[in-house]
């Protein structure tokens, strides 16, 4: 593993355990060249999935951008990272399951608009405004008027 600061080739593992979910093994490791200490998670891929983006073009899946989305919907939210975690690992085996190489961009932002709303209110709906390209205030009135009281959106669209 290349060190994320100094870019050697020279790195030790000092630690390895299970994630909470055991979805994923977290490694502890630190550079004999500059003495930096970092963290790599190692994870389970079933397949490498391709993603048919609403332009139409394939791009590979990549779970770090669907993380960096779920994280900026939840900046400066109070949401405990292991529950990010899961809800991001749970989204990723579902796409993983459906036996399909290639999906839709579409069905990942229904995954992750159905965790978020389970996570938080106020991310979901930020999340929302970006997928749904709001682009007016009345975007999100209409939005939050086509919630049902359990909290889903009504497929009025």
């Amino acid at each position: 593993m290349r060190c994320p600061y100094c870019a050697s080739g020279d790195t030790q593992v000092k630690d390895s355990r299970p994630t909470e979910d055991s979805s994923a093994i977290r490694r502890r490791r630190v550079c004999n060249e500059c003495g930096g200490r970092f963290t790599t998670f190692e994870r389970v891929q079933l397949r490498e999935l391709t993603i048919i983006k609403k332009s139409g073009r394939k791009v590979p899946f990549d779970r770090e951008k669907l993380a960096r989305s779920v994280y900026t919907a939840l900046r400066k939210r109070e949401v405990e990272q292991e529950r990010v975690e899961r809800m991001i690992s749970g989204i990723v085996r579902q796409l993983e399951s459906t036996g399909e190489a290639e999906l839709e961009s579409e069905r990942i932002g229904e995954y992750v608009m159905d965790g978020l709303k389970s996570l938080d209110d106020v991310a979901f709906v930020r999340f929302a405004s970006v997928y749904k390209n709001f682009s007016a205030a009345d975007d999100f009135r209409s939005f939050l008027a086509d919630l049902e009281p359990d909290g889903s959106v009504s497929d009025e669209d």
